[in-house]
This record gives C-alpha cells, structure tokens and sequence, in this order.
C-alpha cells in the first residue's frame, strides 16, 4: 500500500474529497488541519534568520557566485582575532 499527501487549496477541498472517495477502490481518506505557524523567542528567530543566510551563502558557492572561507583561513581569522585582543 502506498501512501498520498496533497496539499489543496480550502476551496477545492471538498470537490476533491467527492472524487476520492468515489474511487472504486477501498481508501482511506482523512483531512488533516495545515501546520500552525510556529512563533519563535528573539533568539531562536535569529538562529532561524542565520541558518537561512547560510543555506542560501551555501547555495550560492555551489552555483560558483561566491567563495567561502576554508577552514585554514577560518583558523587563521580566528587567531589573529585572538591575539589582538591580548
């Protein structure tokens, strides 16, 4: 047995739901509420806000639109960092 999820439009719902269960076949259909939107703590929104940044600086690099860093020039940024602060 094989599983289907759509998502549909509120309007179009019950028209599809009358098709469905018009099948021929024995199926099991059930309505499921949409996900709630989520509302995050100023510190989880910017953690949320500098994930995104990086999939999307990530995605730019593989597109060859941007270099990053290495991790030995991360390292060394890191160091010198370091040592101006002594």
């Amino acid at each position: 047995m094989r599983q289907v999820i759509l998502t549909v439009p509120d309007d179009q719902f019950a028209p599809l739901m009358k098709v469905v269960k018009a099948l021929p076949f024995a199926i099991k259909a059930e309505a499921v509420a949409p996900p709630k939107s989520r509302k995050y703590t100023p510190e989880q929104q910017e953690w949320v806000d500098d994930f995104r940044q990086a999939l999307n600086e990530v995605d730019l690099h593989q597109q060859g639109k941007i270099k990053l860093q290495t991790l030995g020039e991360l390292i060394h940024e890191l160091r010198n960092n370091a040592d101006q602060e002594l």
